[in-house]
């Protein structure tokens, strides 16, 4: 029972830190089909430092070994989408 133990610890521990070493974009991009495959609407995913404030952000993920994080805001990515204008009125 013991061997076990020791051969499930051995493979998870790896296993968790890259996890956690993923590039923040691909884990950018991941988190964003999710939301995307949810319906949710207007939202913005930014990637600061580990240290950074959230503000009234989210923290929804860890990257580059906990270097960065990727913190979700509601409704910011309605305000940076410039709409379009009909032309020719």
């Amino acid at each position: 029972m013991k061997i076990w133990l020791g051969i499930a610890a051995v493979l998870l521990v790896p296993a968790c830190s890259y996890a956690q070493a993923k590039p923040c974009e691909e884990l950018k991009t991941e988190i964003a089909a999710k939301l995307d495959a949810k319906g949710v609407k207007g939202y913005s995913l930014d990637i600061v430092a580990k240290d950074a404030d959230a503000g009234d952000g989210k923290v929804v993920g860890t990257c580059e070994a906990g270097a960065k994080k990727i913190v979700y805001k509601k409704g910011a990515a309605a305000a940076e989408t410039p709409s379009k204008a009909p032309s020719g009125l």
